[in-house]
C-alpha cells in the first residue's frame, strides 16, 4: 500500500496560529505555525507541496475549524 501525503491545520492556539504538520513518505513534519491561508501556501510549497486546494473540500484535514478560522475566538 502506498504511503499518502497528510496535511494536518491545527486549531487556533491560545498564543495564535494555526500548527502545519505533514505526514509523508513515513515521516512526520511541523511546517510551521501559520496565521493565514497564505502562510499554509507558503510552508506547503517549501515542503515541495504546491497547489495544494486549501478549501474544506480539498485534501488538507482542519481541525478546530476551516480555512477561514484564524482567531481563538470564533
Amino acid at each position: 500500500m502506498p504511503d499518502q501525503t497528510e496535511i494536518v491545520i491545527h486549531p487556533v492556539s491560545p498564543k495564535g496560529g494555526r500548527k502545519v504538520t505533514v505526514h509523508a513518505l513515513g515521516v512526520d513534519a511541523d511546517l510551521g505555525r501559520a496565521h493565514s491561508p497564505a502562510d499554509v501556501s507558503q510552508f506547503l510549497a517549501r515542503a515541495g507541496l504546491e497547489h495544494v486546494n486549501l478549501s474544506e473540500d480539498g485534501p488538507i484535514h482542519w481541525e478546530g475549524g476551516g480555512p477561514d478560522v484564524w482567531s481563538a475566538d470564533i
